[in-house]
């Protein structure tokens, strides 16, 4: 929360605070994906901490651009995340995404641009 120095407490809502959330971007292997190899949904990547977890639905540029890298991988195996949501594996190492990760109250991963 944030407030000028010189606003009091009041009780209730008032306009004078305001929520501010940090939002941290980190770097993902991308290990799979959902949907079809030419136009994938959501990619299941492998954050810095280890964990394994689907994005947030890809925008139409970001599909079009990882679905190049997903056709020249070939095909490929199922795999499962860390909460038992299926994907279609990749070779570890042919993609990075930049990604929101855990910024919300659910810890959401969200993709911006493939690196």
């Amino acid at each position: 929360m944030a407030k000028r120095v010189s606003s009091p407490y009041r009780a209730g809502r008032t306009g004078g605070w305001q929520k501010i959330r940090h939002a941290e971007t980190v770097d993902a292997d991308v290990i799979g994906y959902t949907g079809l190899q030419t136009r994938p949904r959501a990619l299941a990547v492998r954050l810095a901490n280890g964990r394994t977890a689907l994005t947030q639905p890809l925008s139409a540029p970001l599909a079009a651009q990882i679905a190049q890298v997903l056709i020249a991988a070939g095909r490929a195996e199922q795999g499962r995340t860390d909460t038992g949501e299926t994907y279609t594996r990749i070779p570890s190492g042919l993609a990075v995404v930049e990604v929101l990760a855990g910024t919300t109250r659910h810890a959401v991963v969200t993709p911006l641009r493939l690196r």
